[in-house]
């Protein structure tokens, strides 16, 4: 349950017209305004942009990090990186079942044969658990990524959860969060220069041409575009 006593989804509105035009910086105040250590950020470990970005405007902010077991090496080095270089406080996140406790169950390499369910179990689930203990969370969502995410807002409420979901850079284009890294001299994980432009869990993420769709490499044999946990 919130923390807050208001109607999140009044707020979530509410603040979604007024904020639609506003930096990511002062979605980030107000959110941290509004609720206080109750809201905390999603980080992939990709690209560090939204991380370092809230964590100038409210240093200490708590970023959460699915580690699902699968992950390349170089996406726990840059989470580790984060945690020694930004004022922030990583939150590791972990399924309620190892890899090998899911493969006595469901059989191995789930994600080969239902990559809906193990998505579910190793991302959703546990994030779904960890913001129990939040009023509102941040994502990096961005409107360029693919279609799919082309009308993402920059608040919105989100039901399923109860939660208030913010999208600071929902409307950078790639030059933004190019030039932002550039100045800022940013961690960034070094699969991106290696033919990875969208890093998920290693046996569902392969490389992409040059010029390609940043999101081909993610599920590249199905017709998966989502892990599920921003549906």
């Amino acid at each position: 349950m919130s923390a807050l006593d208001v109607d999140l989804r009044a707020l979530a509105v509410e603040a979604a017209e007024r904020l639609e035009e506003a930096s990511a910086q002062d979605v980030i105040a107000w959110a941290a305004e509004t609720f206080g250590s109750r809201v905390a950020v999603a980080g992939s470990m990709q690209d560090t942009v939204l991380i370092h970005l809230a964590s100038s405007v409210v240093p200490g902010i708590e970023v959460l990090f699915l580690d699902t077991g699968y992950h390349f090496a170089q996406t726990l080095q840059t989470r580790d990186r984060v945690a020694d270089r930004y004022p922030v406080r990583v939150r590791t996140l972990h399924p309620r079942q190892t890899v090998a406790e899911q493969d006595a169950d469901f059989g191995a390499a789930l994600h080969d044969r239902d990559p809906d369910l193990c998505c579910a179990l190793r991302k959703t689930q546990p994030l779904d658990d960890a913001l129990d203990d939040y009023d509102a969370w941040a994502t990096g969502l961005r409107r360029v990524e693919s279609p799919s995410r082309a009308s993402t807002a920059v608040v919105s409420y989100d039901a399923r959860r109860d939660k208030v979901k913010l999208a600071p850079l929902a409307a950078w284009t790639d030059d933004d969060v190019a030039a932002y890294s550039s100045k800022h001299g940013l961690i960034a994980n070094p699969l991106l220069q290696q033919g990875y432009p969208s890093i998920g869990c290693a046996p569902c993420t392969s490389r992409v041409a040059a010029g390609g769709d940043s999101r081909a490499g993610r599920w590249a044999d199905s017709d998966k575009t989502e892990c599920g946990i921003h549906l």
